[in-house]
């Protein structure tokens, strides 16, 4: 009878744990996921805008640049 009474006690504390550590890993998997798009939308996609306006901006003075060299050039004849 001791040994039946231990059997289900030790199943119930297995089960226990077992699902407990389930629970562990959807927990951590939700937390996860949450970090990968507080960090994709928080900090890579502004990064990535803002390289490209430093770029857009680069390239908006680099014509402005070469606009006005050929336009000196032509008037200089």
């Amino acid at each position: 009878m001791r040994d039946a009474n231990r059997f289900w006690i030790k199943l119930a504390v297995v089960g226990g744990t077992a699902y407990l550590e389930a629970m562990a890993r959807t927990v951590l998997t939700v937390l996860g996921i949450l970090l990968a798009l507080w960090l994709v939308f928080g900090f890579v996609i502004p990064a990535l805008f803002a390289t490209l306006k430093f770029l857009l901006i680069i390239g908006i003075v680099a014509l402005v640049a070469v606009v006005v060299v050929t336009v000196v050039g032509k008037l200089s004849r």
